[in-house]
């Protein structure tokens, strides 16, 4: 789940990242208002979530009205990384002394949290890596513990900071450590931390990226969720309480059950297929779930076949049965249906899809090839 600049900003203040004032706008109107506002010359940024921002020509500084004016509608026409610009933010300008890469990230190959540094921010960092890899600083730090300030004081130092600006940078990079951990981040990043006209350190960017499945636990983060982060289908299906990610073949999926699904893409591959999604109904769905999830994988113009692959533990199948047979009625697609039934109310279940002129497999292995068959 990805952030705006704004919300990352908002979330660096709350654990004591200093961070210039900032005022969203969507509109030239709003723009110029916040200039009087902040009283200053100010940037305005494109909010998108996409990198590349500067390059784009999202990014401006603006001395009086007329040029946040010109900004505001030149920004607010662009397109970066296929996102429309449909909001800006208007933050203080900051006379920059020094630009610095900080972030931190989950590490899971590693089993920690890694602490990357580098003098040169204000660029890519892949870039950087690719060029210059000796000058990025890496460091792993125990996800309990959190970065000890002998370490973070460290790499202070070998940024090239003065005594002071370590003591702030200390406080920074641990302060940046704390909030992944607290909101379940799997990357918070501050490019470029800068040293300011008067020697302090400021984050003037940021990025954040929370993990989705974490948010359970985070219901106050709920509403940062940025709808034009995902599809119409990937909004329905969450909706509905239903597992799903567009892929690129051309066999629809519909199973009950995480594992369960990914056995079947591996299947599916193993025989020379190739999945058009995971679409995982959960282990309990009833027959509105499962129409539900037949309608998101239809309209899915590049699904040639639909695979149903249900074992009914907890799933009843005359349930998923009436869920397929209500969604089958009312569309007009021409598509085949290959379905594995097996388990709770197995022969209910058959016996509908039977009346209603569908035949049903009890090998997933049989329903497979079948599928692949018909897909190629």
């Amino acid at each position: 789940m990805k952030l705006h600049e704004h919300q990352a900003r908002k979330l660096l203040s709350e654990f004591s990242i200093p961070v210039p004032r900032g005022i969203v706008a969507s509109s030239v109107d709003e723009a110029i208002s916040a200039f009087h506002e902040l009283g200053g010359p100010v940037v305005v940024k494109a909010q998108v979530l996409s990198g590349g921002r500067g390059k784009a020509g999202g990014v401006v500084l603006a001395n009086n009205e007329a040029a946040v004016e010109s900004a505001a509608k030149n920004i607010l026409r662009l397109e970066i990384g296929g996102y429309s610009v449909k909001r800006l933010l208007i933050t203080d300008a900051c006379e920059i002394s020094k630009e610095i890469y900080l972030s931190a990230l989950i590490d899971r190959n590693a089993g920690a949290i890694a602490v990357m540094a580098s003098s040169k921010g204000g660029m890519d960092i892949e870039e950087v890596a690719l060029q210059s890899p000796e000058l990025i600083m890496r460091r792993h730090v125990d996800y309990a513990t959190g970065l000890p300030q002998f370490m973070a004081r460290e790499l202070g130092f070998e940024l090239g900071l003065d005594w002071d600006q370590v003591k702030e940078f200390q406080s920074i990079a641990s302060n940046l450590v704390e909030l992944l951990k607290q909101v379940d981040a799997s990357l918070v990043e501050i490019n470029p931390l800068i040293v300011d006209g008067e020697g302090h350190c400021r984050a003037i960017d940021a990025k954040i990226d929370l993990d989705d499945n974490a948010m359970g636990r985070h219901p106050e983060l709920e509403n940062l969720r940025n709808p034009e982060e995902y599809t119409r289908e990937e909004i329905e299906a969450r909706n509905a309480g239903i597992s799903y990610i567009k892929l690129d073949g051309n066999i629809g999926c519909m199973v009950n059950g995480a594992g369960l699904a990914m056995a079947l893409l591996d299947v599916i591959k193993g025989e020379g297929g190739e999945p058009a999604n995971f679409l995982d109904v959960g282990g309990g769905a009833d027959s509105v779930q499962v129409r539900t999830a037949m309608n998101i994988i239809l309209s899915d113009p590049t699904v040639r076949v639909i695979l149903i692959n249900i074992f009914g533990g907890i799933t009843r199948c005359d349930e998923v049965a009436n869920g397929v047979i209500e969604a089958l009625g009312s569309i007009s697609k021409d598509v085949d249906l290959v379905v594995r039934l097996v388990g709770t109310n197995e022969d209910e279940g058959l016996s509908l899809l039977k009346t209603a002129g569908i035949s049903a497999h009890s090998s997933m292995v049989e329903a497979v090839k079948q599928a692949v068959e018909l897909a190629s």
